[in-house]
């Protein structure tokens, strides 16, 4: 996942494409409680490291339509989960 990141970015700093290939691989499969847990080590092993949040345009605006149209509350942490 990280080699097809940076071949995407060549210009992106190492740790922020391992960072991003974590969050990728991992967030997805944690509970939400566990997330705060999960960036305090990435934080801890990457200090000084940032990393700027994917972009997802028009697939984050669909999620949230869509949460809205089946009367659904939109939670910033349902809509990275279905990211």
């Amino acid at each position: 996942m990280a080699g097809s990141l940076k071949r995407a970015n060549p210009d992106m700093v190492e740790d922020a494409v391992l960072i991003r290939a974590m969050k990728d691989a991992n967030v997805p499969k944690f509970l939400k409680e566990d997330l705060p847990l999960f960036y305090a080590i990435i934080g801890d092993l990457f200090p000084g490291i940032e990393v700027k949040e994917n972009d997802y345009g028009e697939l984050k605006l669909t999620l949230e339509k869509m949460t809205e149209e089946k009367r659904m509350v939109s939670q910033p942490n349902f809509i990275l989960k279905c990211i």
